[in-house]
C-alpha cells in the first residue's frame, strides 16, 4: 500500500501547489515500519522536501512508473520481501543512472553494505544515524546532482597526474574516465589525494567521509575504491596501505 504525503495526487487535504512548492525536491521513502516511516517523513518535510512514502516494493515501483522522485531512501527488508530493497535498488539504477539512492536499514553487516553499494546505491546508512546527519547526507547528494548540471569551475578542480577531482560536482576521473564512486568513497579519495604522500589514519578518513566507520568497513571501502580504479587502469597503484597507520595517495 502506498502512503501518500504532501504534493501527492488523491490526497484530500492537499494544499494548493505554488511554483515554489512545485520546485521542491521530491524524496521517496520505502520503509515497511509505519512509525519509522512517519518519523523520517516528518523530518524531511521539516527540511522543505516533498515526500512520498511506501511500505512495499511493488507500490513504490508502480508510482515510479509514472514519475521518478529526485532521491530514494530504501530499507532492505520490506514486509515479507526480505531482499526487496536490494531488488528495488537494482531496478531503479537500471532506469536512472544518476538517481541518488540511499539505503537506510537496521542491517549493519559488512556483507549487506557491500551488496547495496555494488548494486549502485550512493550511500549505505544504518538506522542509528542521527536525523541531522541523515539530512546532511541527503543535502550533499543533492549538491552533487545540482553541480553536475552546472558549468565546471576551475577552482573546484584538483589534478594529481591522471587523477582529476571536481569538488563542486563531487566527481572523480582517472585517465579522463569517470570513476563511479559513492559519496563516502568520493570523500575518502579526496582526503588521500588532496595531500599526496601524507598518511591518513582511519580517524582522519572517517572525519573526511562524515561517517562512523569501523576498521573493517574502511578497509572494505578502500578495496572497492581500488577495484573501481583498476577496472579503468589495470596498472593502478596510487593508493598505498601503510600498515598500522592508514593509507596514502602516492605522489606523482
Amino acid at each position: 500500500m502506498a502512503i501518500h504525503r504532501r504534493n501527492v495526487a488523491n490526497c484530500g487535504d492537499q494544499p494548493e501547489i505554488t511554483p515554489e512548492t512545485d520546485l521542491a525536491k521530491k524524496i521517496a521513502i520505502v520503509e515497511d515500519e509505519a512509525a519509522i516511516r512517519e518519523n523520517y517523513v516528518a523530518a524531511f518535510e521539516r527540511e522543505g522536501y516533498g515526500v512520498d512514502a511506501y511500505e512495499a516494493r511493488a507500490d513504490a515501483l508502480q508510482a515510479f512508473d509514472v514519475r521518478l522522485p529526485d532521491l530514494v531512501v530504501i530499507d532492505i527488508n520490506l514486509k515479507d520481501d526480505v531482499e526487496g530493497g536490494f531488488e528495488l535498488c537494482r531496478e531503479l539504477r537500471s532506469r536512472a543512472a544518476e538517481l541518488p539512492i540511499i539505503f537506510l536499514t537496521a542491517r549493519d553487516s559488512e556483507f549487506d553494505a557491500v551488496s547495496g553499494l555494488r548494486l549502485g546505491a550512493d550511500d549505505y546508512l544504518t538506522k542509528d544515524i542521527s536525523l541531522p546527519h541523515l539530512m546532511a547526507r541527503v543535502a550533499a547528494l543533492f549538491r552533487r546532482l545540482d553541480a553536475l548540471q552546472k558549468p565546471q569551475s576551475k577552482d573546484s578542480r584538483i589534478v594529481r597526474g591522471d587523477l582529476e577531482i571536481d569538488t563542486d560536482r563531487m566527481t572523480i576521473h582517472w585517465q579522463d574516465q569517470a570513476v563511479g564512486l559513492t559519496l563516502t568513497e568520493f570523500w575518502l579519495v579526496h582526503a588521500m589525494a588532496r595531500y599526496p604522500g601524507h598518511v591518513k589514519n582511519r580517524q582522519q578518513l572517517m572525519d573526511a567521509a562524515q561517517a562512523v566507520l569501523d576498521d573493517n568497513t574502511i578497509t572494505s571501502h578502500v578495496k572497492r575504491i581500488r577495484r573501481k580504479f583498476v577496472a579503468i587502469d589495470s596498472g593502478f597503484d596510487a593508493i598505498e596501505t601503510v600498515y598500522g597507520m592508514g593509507y596514502r595517495w602516492l605522489a606523482v
